[in-house]
């Protein structure tokens, strides 16, 4: 893999931070369902979440104001790179179906997200104690500028995207002309 020279040390691309986020839905109802949620978040990445609160009130999700939706934890440091290390090596692999993770999944800032349908992954949880299975959603966010370059910071860092897929480059829309919308002369066309 080609890396371009660097001219500074500090310009090296580096994982700032890590988010796990996690929706809980019902479980936040219950008291119960919602301690099992944060306890198992905190089995998994080695920290205590703290819980994501509705800002408004919307009636057609039955959600009110200051409504626990979910939980969150953000990680820095030794403990950020002993969740990832974990993540990759370990929580990846074991997913059902596993072919590679996208490379698709980078938001032009060269930070990616991916999303977990299970918990059950991790080999910090016992599969006969979770109830409900819950997904969780980790954005890896890195110093790079661009998203090739933080491609090939996780690539490095042992990330296993697919095989035959990179970065894919900003996709441009074709211009639409006027006589796409003129009504008219669809009608004369059909004739």
């Amino acid at each position: 893999m080609y890396l371009p020279i660097v001219r500074q040390p500090l310009n090296v691309p580096k994982v700032d931070k890590i988010v796990v986020n996690c929706g809980i839905g019902e479980a936040a109802q219950n008291s119960k369902g919602l301690d099992a949620a944060i306890n198992d978040m905190a089995l998994i990445t080695g920290q205590r979440p703290v819980k994501t609160k509705a800002r408004n009130a919307i009636a057609q999700f039955k959600i009110r104001e200051n409504q626990t939706l979910g939980i969150a934890v953000t990680l820095r440091g030794n403990v950020m790179y002993a969740f990832l290390d974990r993540f990759i090596n370990l929580g990846l692999p074991r997913t059902r179906d596993f072919q590679g993770v996208s490379p698709n999944s980078f938001d032009g800032h060269g930070n990616y997200s991916v999303g977990l349908k299970e918990q059950s992954v991790f080999p910090e949880l016992s599969y006969d104690a979770l109830g409900k299975p819950r997904g969780m959603d980790v954005c890896i966010t890195t110093t790079a500028q661009t998203d090739k370059e933080a491609y090939k910071l996780l690539a490095l860092m042992g990330m296993p995207f697919r095989e035959g897929a990179g970065p894919v480059g900003v996709v441009k829309k074709k211009k639409l002309k006027s006589h796409h919308f003129n009504t008219k002369t669809k009608a004369k066309s059909r004739r």
